[in-house]
Parts: C-alpha cells; sequence; structure tokens
C-alpha cells in the first residue's frame, strides 16, 4: 500500500500507526464567571476579553428591564408578591419594588438602548412628555446620570421659584386697595419715573401717595 508520501507502508507499520496514541489538544480558553467573580480560564485573547465585556455590559444594562418586567408578569398572570420574588432572585423586597416602578413607568417601546436605567429611574416620577423631553437630551448631548441629575434640580428649582414669583405677585394684587387698583400711574413719580410704592402699602390713602410724590420732586 502506498501511503500519501509515496512511500509503502507494510502491515506492521500500520499497526504501530494505529497504536500511537493521539495528541490531546488542549481545550479552548473558557472564561468562567461565578456569582462573585469573572475568571479568564488558563489564556484568553484580546477579542476574546472585548467580546466578555460587552456581554457583561449588556446584562448590566438590562438586569434591571428584565426583573421589571419579568415580575411584573407574575404578578398579574400568577399572583406573585415581591416576598416570594425577593426569595426568588435573592433581591431585597424595596429594590424589586423600585425596579418594578421604574419599568411600569416606561414601557419597552420607550426605554432607549444607549442610556442606562438609573437614566431612567431618575425621570420616572415626571409625565411622559417630560420624560421624552429628558431622554432625548440625555441621549443627545451624551449626558451621565451625575449630569443629568444636575440640569434636573436646576430646571425643577428655577420652575419652583418662577411659580413662587407668580404667587407672591398674585398675593399683592389681591391685598391690593381698590384705590390702586383703579390709579396704578399714581404709584410712579411722572417726572422721573421713580416707583413710589415699592412695598405691601395696602389701603395707601391718595394724600399719602401725593406727599411722596411732592417730596420725589
Amino acid at each position: 500500500m502506498t501511503s500519501l508520501d509515496g512511500s509503502v507502508a507494510t502491515p506492521g507499520a500500520r499497526r504501530e500507526k494505529r497504536a500511537k496514541p493521539r495528541v490531546q489538544q488542549d481545550p479552548a480558553p473558557c472564561p468562567r464567571v461565578t456569582p462573585v467573580s469573572w475568571q479568564p480560564g488558563l489564556s484568553i485573547s484580546m477579542s476574546q476579553w472585548v467580546m466578555d465585556g460587552q456581554r457583561l455590559g449588556a446584562i448590566g444594562r438590562g438586569v434591571a428591564w428584565w426583573l421589571g418586567d419579568w415580575l411584573r408578569f407574575g404578578n398579574a398572570e400568577f399572583g406573585e408578591r415581591y416576598v416570594r420574588a425577593s426569595r426568588i432572585t435573592g433581591y431585597e423586597v424595596q429594590t424589586l419594588m423600585n425596579i418594578v416602578y421604574v419599568a411600569s413607568r416606561f414601557e419597552p417601546s420607550r426605554r432607549r438602548e444607549r442610556l442606562s436605567w438609573s437614566h431612567h429611574a431618575e425621570l420616572a416620577a415626571l409625565d411622559v412628555d417630560d420624560q421624552e423631553r429628558w431622554l432625548a437630551r440625555a441621549e443627545t448631548q451624551r449626558l451621565s446620570v451625575r449630569d443629568m441629575r444636575a440640569e434636573l434640580g436646576r430646571e425643577t428649582r428655577a420652575g419652583k421659584a418662577r411659580l413662587e414669583m407668580t404667587a407672591a405677585t398674585s398675593g399683592d394684587e389681591a391685598t391690593a386697595s381698590p384705590w390702586q387698583a383703579q390709579h396704578p400711574e399714581d404709584l410712579v413719580c411722572p417726572n422721573c419715573g421713580h416707583e413710589l410704592v415699592t412695598t405691601h402699602a395696602s389701603h395707601a390713602a391718595p394724600q399719602q401717595v401725593v406727599g411722596l410724590r411732592a417730596v420725589a420732586r
């Protein structure tokens, strides 16, 4: 019999070839994940390390959404409760309640994959229009959770200040005397434009304003 290299193989040589033990190849590197660690195994390439990072990142970004949807389904379908879900998942009851709240405030079609669950959690209490506005802003400007929280706080404080100013203005108008309401021009000096009444001068008499006008002149 002729071998692949053209030489003649004897039966004995053939038996020896069959009896020769095959070399066992080392198993491919296999990173291992435990509940408390990630282990690279014997050897790992750069590309494998990158792929593992991508998988871990996707799990980290998605796990809260998955738990929220899972528990919402269980509550609706099987009447499950948070205490039982806590035993099943190992998460605290309050943590699960928070996760479900955020998941219920953002249906899957409105969740932004480029933003984290924490971005959505910061906006969960807002109405839908404000949620969409802030999600779009955070996505476009690439705001971190901290930056978005700071911007949201500034806007909230500014809105509160406007409301307080409006309420104060309304209160001034409500306490103004009928004479002031009918003669607003008499509260400003006709010569220099100086405002003659700058505080709550309720029920000011016409003669008092006339006296102030004389002093202003």
